[in-house]
């Protein structure tokens, strides 16, 4: 029972999240997800790419390619070395103006609506 009560909040909010995320800098797809498997918000990385497709369809944000970093040279030598070439290509994800409208929208009602949640989870009627 508690399983579903925390996959209908997870519903709730996990689009808010993603917009949050990159409301601070554009993200890859695998960054994401290990953000939101960290803090509990996703159960895996299949369940972010659906939703990355509808927030973009919807203009909420959008997509650009870019090369990531290079990382040091896996061959186990100790000198550190970076690999010949940079990183391996990825697909970055980033708010749109209309993403951003509809994160700080959002952001207006969610304090309100949490804080009245409580107080009736708190106190019932009395509230």
């Amino acid at each position: 029972m508690i399983d579903d009560v925390t996959t209908q909040l997870r519903r709730g909010v996990v689009e808010f999240c993603v917009l949050g995320f990159l409301s601070a800098r554009p993200m890859y797809g695998w960054e994401l997800s290990s953000a939101l498997i960290e803090r509990g918000l996703i159960a895996s990385i299949g369940t972010l790419y659906p939703l990355l497709g509808r927030l973009r369809d919807r203009g909420l944000i959008a997509t650009f390619e870019q090369q990531g970093a290079s990382n040091p040279s896996p061959a186990g030598g100790d000198d550190g070395a970076a690999a010949p070439s940079g990183g391996p290509t990825r697909k970055y994800y980033r708010l749109t103006q209309e993403g951003e409208a509809h994160l700080a929208a959002f952001r207006t009602q969610w304090g309100p609506f949490t804080q009245n949640v409580t107080e009736i989870l708190e106190k019932g009627l009395e509230s």
